[in-house]
């Protein structure tokens, strides 16, 4: 599939008002502080040990109607949007591979980020994702059955709010299953925030931007991880860090995230199960109404045909 250059194109050079604001320059310290009320509950009313998937979470199929399967995801303020297309031979493949590929491309709106406004064309933040997004899927997806193949799965990211990577897998596992491509076992994401002896499970933006930096002479732990995993298999997919951290910390992360994976799995079987009845009853109405209209034809002809032998 080309790419799309055009649109939702905005103003080349244009930048956001909040860099001038008192907000954007605060140090470390204060930023930090923030994250938390007097109560111990993140801004939006969170204990640090529960996801947005279990409060704040929305997810359907069949988004896009050109796509062969298409998804919505939405955590609250992350809102991500997947479609896959048909299989079709790799373009600009000389020799012959056993193993159909799949091709992940991941966009933001240039809208979707709160800190800066994204520029029209791919940057390394998206190039990462997609190839993050691809090495994911791989392990989930049957690639014997369509050998010197491919798939396509575009991810285009609407708001992002944190953990747009694994709203991504998520986004992405959803639409392969809408549209029948063989997978193993169902994938399903989380991430989590680490900063100092604090875990933040399913971060926001503001929580992500605070792991990612650290004081210079602080050796705490402080970095992001999302984790993909396969349920009934019990094996991880893809496991990507970003930041500093010890191993029995990363450790404890793996532990959590394989718990958080787990809780999606109910609420996606539920998302196909109700997709798959929805098809079943359209496909009854279509019916129903070929029958009414093959009916109504069949009257017609016996009528014409009485007029012809009468005239």
């Amino acid at each position: 599939m080309p790419l799309d250059y055009r649109r939702f194109n905005g103003p080349e050079d244009s930048v956001s008002y909040k860099i001038y604001t008192k907000d954007y320059i605060k140090p470390y310290e204060e930023r930090y502080n923030e994250l938390l009320d007097e109560n111990g509950l993140r801004k939006d009313g969170r204990a640090l040990n529960e996801a947005r998937s279990m409060c704040m979470f929305f997810a359907r199929t069949d988004m896009v109607s050109q796509a062969k399967g298409s998804s919505y995801v939405e955590f609250k303020k992350t809102k991500v949007v997947c479609s896959v297309f048909d299989p079709r031979e790799i373009p600009h493949q000389n020799e012959f591979s056993q193993l159909g590929q799949i091709f992940c491309e991941v966009k933001f709106a240039p809208f979707s980020c709160p800190r800066k406004r994204r520029p029209h064309a791919p940057d390394n933040e998206e190039r990462a994702l997609s190839v993050a997004l691809r090495q994911a899927l791989e392990p989930t997806v049957c690639r014997h059955l369509f050998p010197n193949y491919q798939i396509d799965v575009f991810i285009y990211i609407l708001e992002h709010d944190g953990s747009c990577l694994a709203a991504a897998i998520n986004a992405a596992g959803l639409a392969l299953a809408d549209a029948a491509v063989p997978m193993y076992d169902i994938i399903t994401s989380c991430s989590l925030a680490v900063i100092g002896d604090k875990v933040f499970v399913d971060p926001t933006e503001a929580e992500e931007h605070v792991a990612k930096t650290s004081l210079e002479d602080s050796n705490i732990n402080h970095g992001i991880v999302t984790m993909s995993f396969l349920s009934e298999l019990k094996q991880i997919s893809d496991f990507t860090q970003v930041g500093s951290m010890d191993v029995e910390c990363i450790t404890k992360a793996m532990e959590v995230l394989e718990v958080e994976c787990e809780k999606l799995v109910p609420n996606f079987q539920r998302i196909m199960v109700m997709n798959v009845i929805h098809n079943f009853e359209q496909r009854k109405r279509l019916d129903d109404e070929a029958k009414e209209r093959e009916e109504a034809l069949n009257k017609k002809m016996e009528e014409w045909k009485q007029l012809m032998s009468a005239g």
